[in-house]
């Protein structure tokens, strides 16, 4: 019997955008420099057919590209091929490739939900005690406390990102979670059993559809293109620009189809 299969089990697909760097030798600032992002987020999302099929196709699309002779000659195609196999990784893909799965991805069944964290450091100082693994945790917690709620078992399918995705950090996020949820909703808040299934894309292929949105929706903040954000936006549920917090009355930094990301949202040079 498949997972998909198992009553009150469900399975979500997280993927990380961005880095979460602040500093640079000698403890130099070094935020929107040297190519270093302005912001850090993490996206989940929900696949609404079975996953084995969803599964299958996105291999198929794989195997399309590594046998294209028009895309297979790409360095980073080759670079991928030659590691153990392509998969689509979107900062990476070349536009042409990148159309393949951008086209698949807009019919697919699917509900993403995006937490993008403004790199500000004097908050990062005070927060996260100048640790990028708070940081990380704090963030994550804030993506799943919503859904410990329910009874059952959630699987979290976590795409791995060296020491970001150590067992430590996860369950540092989910203790964090957990406690929001009981505050919020009370000590029923948080009876589901979480797992957490490190994976890379090459062994969880549907870890490309959140690598896809999430970095759709950090274009907007980085560079302030919407044109793949748009093209995606019926699988964006929510986008929460979380320490934004001059718009945290009346939940301004809540993004959704009534109140879209726009070029507006890009952020600045330097964040201070």
């Amino acid at each position: 019997m498949s997972d998909d299969s198992i009553a009150l089990t469900e399975h979500r697909f997280l993927d990380e955008t961005g880095d979460s760097t602040f500093y640079g030798k000698g403890r130099k600032l070094i935020v929107g420099e040297n190519g270093v992002s302005l912001s850090f987020g993490m996206g989940i999302v929900r696949i609404d057919r079975p996953l084995a099929e969803v599964r299958k196709e996105v291999q198929a699309l794989q195997q399309q590209v590594e046998q294209d002779e028009l895309l297979n000659p790409l360095p980073s195609v080759l670079k991928r091929i030659a590691k153990g196999g392509f998969f689509f990784h979107a900062c990476k893909d070349t536009p042409d490739v990148r159309s393949v799965f951008l086209r698949y991805l807009r019919e697919l069944p699917c509900e993403a939900e995006v937490v993008i964290a403004r790199k500000i450091p004097a908050l990062f100082e005070k927060q996260h005690c100048g640790r990028e693994d708070e940081f990380y945790a704090d963030l994550l917690s804030h993506l799943i406390k919503r859904r410990v709620k329910r009874s059952g078992t959630l699987v979290l399918n976590v795409a791995e990102r060296g020491s970001s995705t150590r067992e430590k950090m996860l369950a540092q996020a989910l203790d964090l979670a957990i406690d929001r949820a009981k505050k919020r909703w009370g000590s029923e808040g948080a009876r589901r059993r979480v797992v957490f299934n490190v994976q890379t894309p090459l062994s969880e292929p549907l870890l490309t559809v959140a690598d896809y949105i999430c970095w759709a929706v950090q274009r907007v903040f980085e560079q302030g293109d919407v044109r793949h954000y748009n093209y995606l936006a019926s699988k964006i549920r929510l986008v929460v620009d979380l320490y934004d917090r001059d718009k945290y009355p009346g939940y301004r930094n809540y993004y959704d189809k009534r109140n879209p990301l726009k070029a507006e949202n890009k952020l600045g040079p330097r964040l201070t």
